[in-house]
């Protein structure tokens, strides 16, 4: 009897273990469709919007506007409203006409003799260019009062081709344009400002990782703030600037790195191991118009190009996020959720992870009447996942509840979760099923930076509501300003005990609200032994230089030359970044990792290229891959014997 109650017992543990890796993943709940496109149409989507009649109004980076009508039928109808314009990167929709900004304008459409095309093309307000390749401009976004934001992004340089420069004036600013059509600066210190957005009346933007933007982030956009790229501090000192910051403020603060070496070329600035990091909070600390991010998005895990914000406005007819936020990033053609929060006058918040597999660059969003979301994307110049470059997609949500985070929300003494379904209370009362850790981003003039100061959290202990839809998170010691992982591998649903669709989520804490601390008599602190697998923190606190001399010890001579598997070497290459721009078997922003390993370098030649890369080696690949010195050496080998290990 007892031999057969043991039977029981393995099998019942067998079938839960079962249910949890059969947890259903996004694709269950959220489905891509690709609708018909006529032939010798070219979408390389640059503004998406609905109209009030439910068309969908597209505009392209070749200059055209199209009407979409009945865009989710099965047989949508395309027409050509405008043409000849100059790479429109937003589209508008007020009062019977579109608004487009185009390279060097705002400009209206009117189609006034209704037969369907634009007949008159009127220049609102035109700014200045330089001729420069980089100086797209972004929107516009209609504010509450009818009037328009618009984003202009910076130039590069000539010998020194990575610093941003505004070589004239809106460059690397926000503008309003006036209902009178007038011009006025309202925001500078942006980069690459793609994601210029109205939420719920209030001015938001997305910047790219780049120079001074350690990795893409969301801003609430101030009038007169400063985000943190200097470049536009250059017309600061106008008139009619609302930014009192200035160069020669910024510059005493930062170093520009600007180098030459004995033959007077530019040096390129790299990180370098082991120096004093600064980052922006301490630069508000002493300027109050400097604007941190509401929330920082990890490099090659929430993105690498930030695109769009958009508002869920379905009232449930995309699922249980009404209200909530979502952002695209063109790099990884992907699109992330973010929940955001309002502690002591500033936004904060998470990101986390919601839908991939986007055919091409997601750059543009747009809800249609039925509640689904159509995704406007592009890659050319600038690539991205998929294998389009172009095109027009569609997600729709199948009306199933998905098992995610539906709210993170900081607390004085840790996080409190809130659930799309109850929780499993056992899973949810193990401290073990829970790991946190926190990180911070440098700000300097090198092209992004890696995740710094990163240690884990010790989890003080965690008390579940009564209804198992909330798990309050107690730490010991967060962090502000810092990002904070937390990762929930080990909750399950209490019904069906299915694993989290995206178990981590991201919280930049730019404050921590007060309130009433939990008590550690309310706190559960048992731990099944089941801890999550954890890839040690402590080398990327920039404690190891590329030569070895560091704290990582390199594997002993004469160790068994097995490389390691994909499940063992994943983490390092999420960790460090790789996976935003490399894949196993097919090309991203970087070539795949089967494509190196047919080059037959050896396992030390790869680690070389990781610490130097050599972009003349790659000449097809757009984007040059930047060095990676804070890889600790022995993560480097193991990244580089499994990619050889893919060679056949």
């Amino acid at each position: 009897m007892k031999k057969l109650a043991h039977i029981a017992f393995a099998l019942l543990a067998s079938l839960s273990t079962l249910k949890a890796q059969e947890s259903p993943k996004e694709e269950d709940f959220y489905k891509i469709v690709t609708p018909p496109i006529p032939e010798g149409i070219i979408l390389e989507v640059g503004g998406l919007t609905t109209m009030p009649n439910g068309s969908l109004a597209i505009s392209t980076r070749r200059g055209e506007v199209w009407i979409v009508d009945n865009p989710t039928s099965r047989t949508p109808y395309f027409r050509k409203f405008a043409t000849g314009l100059h790479e429109i990167l937003g589209l508008a929709y007020k009062e019977g006409a579109l608004y487009c900004a185009q390279r060097g304008e705002l400009t209206k459409l009117i189609d006034k003799n209704g037969d369907g095309k634009a007949d008159v093309y009127e220049t609102v307000y035109a700014w200045p260019l330089s001729g420069h390749y980089h100086e797209y401009s972004f929107g516009p976004k209609l504010a509450p009062d009818g009037s328009f934001f618009v984003s202009g992004n910076v130039a590069f340089g000539d010998e020194e081709w990575w610093r941003g420069e505004s070589r004239v004036p809106g460059r690397g600013w926000i503008f309003h344009i006036t209902n009178d059509g007038k011009y006025e600066p309202y925001a500078t210190g942006v980069r690459s400002p793609a994601g210029i957005s109205m939420l719920n009346g209030e001015l938001f933007y997305t910047d790219n990782q780049g120079d001074w933007m350690g990795t893409g982030a969301i801003f609430q956009v101030k009038k007169g703030g400063f985000m943190g790229h200097p470049a536009g501090l250059k017309w600061a000192g106008l008139p009619n600037s609302p930014v009192k910051l200035t160069e020669k403020q910024f510059f005493a603060e930062r170093d520009n790195r600007q180098h030459r070496n004995a033959q007077d070329r530019a040096i390129k600035p790299e990180n370098t191991m082991g120096e004093e990091p600064q980052f922006l909070y301490q630069l508000k600390q002493k300027y109050d118009m400097v604007q941190l991010p509401a929330v920082w998005l990890p490099y090659g895990v929430h993105g690498v190009s930030t695109s769009e914000l958009i508002l869920d406005n379905t009232q449930g007819n995309f699922g249980p996020f009404t209200g909530q936020v979502f952002v695209g990033d063109q790099g990884q053609s992907n699109i992330m959720r973010v929940v955001l929060e309002k502690v002591k006058g500033e936004y904060q918040g998470a990101s986390i992870g919601f839908r991939s597999g986007f055919q091409s660059g997601v750059l543009r969003m747009a809800f249609d009447k039925d509640g689904s979301m159509f995704v406007g994307e592009t890659n050319r110049g600038w690539g991205s996942a998929g294998d389009a470059n172009q095109g027009l997609q569609r997600l729709v949500w199948n009306g199933k509840m998905p098992f995610e985070m539906y709210t993170v929300k900081a607390q004085p003494d840790g996080f409190e979760i809130e659930f799309t379904m109850p929780v499993d209370r056992k899973s949810a009362e193990d401290l073990d099923s829970y790991k946190v850790s926190s990180y911070l981003y440098k700000h300097y003039p090198v092209y992004g930076s890696p995740q710094i100061n990163l240690e884990d959290v010790k989890i003080a202990g965690v008390k579940v509501s009564d209804d198992n839809k909330k798990v309050r998170i107690v730490l010991d010691g967060m962090k502000q300003y810092y990002v904070h992982k937390i990762s929930l591998e080990g909750v399950r649903s209490s019904s069906n005990s299915w694993s989290l669709v995206h178990p981590d989520a991201y919280y930049t804490l730019n404050n921590i609200p007060d309130g009433e601390r939990l008590k550690v008599s309310d706190l559960k602190t048992t731990r099944s032994g089941k801890a999550q697998a954890s890839v040690s923190t402590e080398p990327v606190k920039e404690h190891v230089s590329p030569d070895g001399k560091g704290k990582a010890t390199p594997a002993k001579a004469g160790a068994a030359a097995k490389a390691p598997t994909w499940e063992e070497v994943k983490p390092l290459l999420a960790k460090n970044t790789c996976l935003a721009c490399h894949a196993p078997d097919k090309k991203v922003v970087g070539p795949s990792y089967a494509d190196v390993a047919k080059r037959k370098y050896s396992n030390e030649k790869i680690v070389e290229l990781i610490y130097a890369p050599k972009p003349e080696n790659w000449p097809d690949y757009a984007t040059p891959m930047a060095p990676m010195p804070q890889v600790p050496k022995a993560e480097a080998a193991k990244i580089a014997a499994w990619i050889n290990s893919l060679a056949k």
